[in-house]
């Protein structure tokens, strides 16, 4: 099973529960994607690329936090040629322009001038938001 959940922002909500795993076969394995934002299983706990597996009532898991680390130079290249047309249209010196400007931008701002933009990382974390770039 692999469990690829993700709530911008937000941490991951729990689809697996424990007593989910004893309707798995023995042997059965587990990958779960999310473990970045909290895992989508119950029995998820971050692992390493070094230790990357653990077993839990016969279920094989893999909850490997940062997997794109294992391929560390072509995810960088894939990241970059995804960001670096963003980068481009929104130099730092003008932010809050572009992001005014172009949702996308926007929508990937977090923290600006110190305040919580994001809603739901403001949510999670139990902060304000201050919601100048509407998402």
């Amino acid at each position: 099973m692999i469990g690829s959940v993700l709530v911008p922002g937000a941490k991951a909500p729990r689809l697996v529960e424990r007593g989910d795993l004893k309707l798995m076969k023995p042997g059965s394995v587990i990958i779960d994607v999310a473990v970045d934002q909290g895992g989508c299983v119950e029995t998820t706990h971050p692992t390493t690329h070094s230790n990357p597996t653990f077993v839990v009532d016969d279920v094989l898991h893999y909850c490997v936090a940062n997997m794109p680390g294992a391929v560390g130079r072509t995810s960088t290249f894939a990241l970059c040629n995804v960001t670096l047309p963003w980068s481009c249209k929104s130099p730092a010196a003008a932010f809050s322009r572009p992001a005014n400007a172009l949702p996308p931008v926007a929508r990937a701002v977090n923290i600006y001038e110190g305040d919580l933009t994001n809603r739901a990382v403001a949510e999670t974390f139990q902060m304000s938001c201050n919601s100048r770039f509407e998402k």
